[in-house]
């Protein structure tokens, strides 16, 4: 037939493999059955469509969220031979404890695969993730010896020779590459390469041979002088070559003396291995250099400082003290998954970095009523940096970089050593704390690496295709409630996956409600709201109405809906376009106490802040509804405070308790953390630092 020939003219023409044939073939009988309507109609509109969705998935063309998407892993791809794949390696080093009760310590070094995705080469699963491939020796210290030149060279001595054992595995290849039979039977010339080496200061500084925090230049990737580390300036960067070139120079002196000399500021090491360029490839560590160094050694004990400055009743507002004035201390603040709940901080020494991190992303929302400009000028000043270290921290923490979030971040991190280069000269020497360190000039070089391109409309057909296949496996096959097991086709669940309710505790008829919350104010009028929430929601959505078209909606007093105290929220994460959920509680006592979330909710003007009061769901009809009895905090604030700008905080203000409303579930973007402000009575703080996404969403808000 000549419609058969036409059709295998393009799939020849176009050179489709076997599997996209099959593909065109299925959709072609699919449009002539009638089962799908086939609507294009030219090149130019599959060109619009493209341009449409792509705006809509991914409205960033160029972005990072893999390290092969990276200039370093383009850089040396593109100076090995062209039939060669890179193998790009991570690895790890940092002494560790034994046992959580021991004093025993080793040196494990672990390695990852970069070239595989994210989630499996920093994951826990049995194939892909991070592998110990070695243990280096810790020499023990001798008191006699300690600190003294001899005793250190012989320890980096024992480190990089123990390190070379591993290293000289891949030695040989790193220069000429190997063949290898991979999973697919195809064979590759795979060529290692040294992409990522992570670890603390100390340890890098072992790797890069470099003198550490008494060098003339302690910095681990440029030349930064010691006395310049506080300095917001960019200075001349290490590189393997120039280390070398100074090697050969030193070699040419004729004292050891002036050898001495001439290798205090460098010296290197991994240059037996083709393409390992240490300063490069050592690796920013958040949890090292800003959380236990930045933030737990120096801003948290200068904000400390300054909050004991005040007078012990000051320092005891920040912990548990003042709850039943409802002051914004810690243990008053919202529990939230995955974020450490504190009961105390001012009298506790932390060892642990992400303890420190979960204190700096909370500690604005419990000092904010605090260090007041007028009280303590230092102390605000202090937040303010504070604010802008939270900032540039979270910028960092992405797991996906844009120009638009490198640009961000790169301006929060130059607005904190702004801040603080005003703040350094001023503290001291009430603080006696030395900025001059190289934790606090590491961070300067904290930048995402540079972007290449990626086909855009590939990536949005990717994501469109993979949300089509879960909705595919979805219709297929039902799956369970984490928290009740239940199955959650039998539960009210929303069409595309977004909102599910859980944790059913039967059947309430109105005026049972009206019995067991008759003294809350947010069920006033309950029933009314209900049905005039209905007439208007049904209406809306072209549900029709069990008595006939124009005919109202009115639930009577033994109408019953189902109660639910728990409630699932799929949501796009706007840092990395992926699923996100929330678990969220609407209960009395959960683990024995109240536990009512906060969630955002979509308008057709702005999206407003709330918190849930009542689940439940109820069948109108053939149509099943899962709504929410909200109390909003979408009062206008009117003028924005100059506290509120300096720190970066973000108010709402609730509605009278009787002022509640009705929604459906399916408006619900995401759960929210909202803390009391202590200064003004119905007015509470987002907490915006609960993670990335949040963070971006309260952005947006104050743009």
């Amino acid at each position: 037939m000549q419609l058969d020939f036409e059709v295998a003219e393009i799939v020849l023409e176009a050179a489709m493999m076997e599997e996209q044939t099959n593909r065109l073939l299925d959709l072609v009988h699919r449009s002539a059955s009638g089962k799908d309507i086939f609507m294009l109609q030219s090149h130019d509109e599959v060109r619009s469509l493209w341009e449409m969705a792509s705006e809509w998935y991914t409205p960033f063309v160029c972005f990072i969220d893999e390290p092969w998407m990276a200039n370093a892993f383009w850089n040396a791809q593109s100076q090995l031979p062209s039939d060669a794949k890179p193998l790009a390696f991570i690895l790890y080093a940092d002494k560790s404890k034994l046992s959580s009760f021991g004093t025993e310590k080793g040196y494990p070094i672990i390695a990852r695969i970069a070239n595989l995705p994210v989630h499996i080469h920093n994951g826990n699963t049995a194939l892909g993730g991070g592998r110990v491939v070695g243990w280096l020796p810790i020499v023990p210290e001798d008191q006699k010896h300690t600190k003294k030149k001899s005793f250190i060279d012989f320890k980096n001595a024992v480190w990089h020779n123990s390190f070379y054992q591993l290293l000289q595995s891949i030695e040989l290849h790193s220069k000429t590459g190997y063949w290898f039979e991979c999973g697919d039977q195809i064979r590759r010339r795979l060529w290692p390469l040294i992409l990522i080496l992570s670890g603390d200061y100390e340890e890098q500084c072992v790797m890069a041979l470099i003198r550490s925090v008494k060098g003339k230049f302690p910095c681990l990737v440029c030349l930064v002088p010691q006395d310049e580390q506080s300095v917001n300036c960019v200075f001349v960067l290490r590189t393997s070559c120039n280390s070398q070139q100074v090697l050969c120079t030193m070699r040419g002196k004729h004292t050891e003396k002036e050898k001495e000399e001439a290798l205090k500021a460098y010296s290197n090491i991994f240059w037996k291995i083709f393409l390992a360029d240490v300063h490069q490839a050592l690796s920013i560590d958040r949890l090292h250099m800003n959380h236990e160094g930045l933030w737990g050694d120096h801003l948290w004990k200068d904000l400390l400082f300054w909050i004991s400055d005040l007078g012990w009743d000051t320092a005891t507002k920040l912990d548990a003290k003042y709850v039943i004035l409802h002051k914004c201390d810690f243990d008053a603040l919202p529990q939230w998954p995955n974020l450490t709940h504190f009961k105390t901080v001012m009298s506790v020494d932390f060892n642990d970095g992400s303890l420190h991190e979960d204190i700096s992303k909370l500690v604005l929302f419990t000092a904010q009523d605090i260090l007041h400009q007028s009280q303590s000028k230092l102390g605000y000043l202090l937040l303010r940096c504070i604010h802008y270290y939270i900032e540039f921290d979270i910028y960092a923490s992405f797991e996906v970089h844009t120009k638009e979030t490198i640009a961000a971040g790169r301006a929060a991190l130059n607005k904190f050593s702004d801040l603080m280069e005003e703040y350094i000269p001023e503290s001291q020497p009430e603080t006696s704390k030395n900025w001059n360190f190289p934790k606090k000039h590491m961070i300067t070089h904290d930048v995402a690496p540079q972007i290449l391109r990626y086909d855009h409309w590939l990536l949005t057909s990717t994501s469109m295709r993979t949300e089509l296949d879960e909705l595919d496996n979805y219709s297929r096959n039902a799956t369970d409630d984490p928290e009740t097991n239940e199955t959650l086709n039998e539960l009210l669940v929303d069409p595309i996956v977004h909102v599910h309710l859980s944790s059913k505790q039967g059947r309430h008829s109105f005026s049972d409600i009206m019995d067991a919350h008759g003294t809350d104010r947010a069920f006033t009028n309950f029933w009314t709201k209900l049905n005039v929430f209905l007439n208007m929601f049904l209406l809306q959505n072209g549900i029709p109405l069990p008595d006939g078209p124009g005919r109202a909606l009115h639930l009577q007093a033994d109408d019953e809906i189902i109660e639910f105290q728990f409630l699932q929220v799929n949501y796009k994460s706007m840092v990395d376009w992926c699923l996100h959920r929330d678990l969220l509680r609407c209960s009395p006592k959960f683990y024995g106490s109240p536990r009512f979330n906060c969630v955002i909710v979509k308008t057709t003007d702005k999206p407003f802040f709330t918190r849930l009061v009542y689940l439940f769901g109820c069948s109108i009809g053939d149509t099943d509804l899962a709504l929410a009895l909200i109390h909003p905090y979408d009062v206008g604030i009117g003028v924005c405070r100059r506290q509120d700008v300096d720190l970066g905080l973000w108010h709402v203000q609730a509605k009278p308790r009787s002022s509640s409303e009705i929604i459906s579930v399916r408006s619900i973007i995401r759960g929210a953390v909202l803390a009391r402000d202590p200064e003004m009575d119905g007015d509470h703080l987002v907490i915006h630092t609960i993670d990335a996404d949040m963070f971006l969403r309260i952005k947006s808000l104050q743009a």
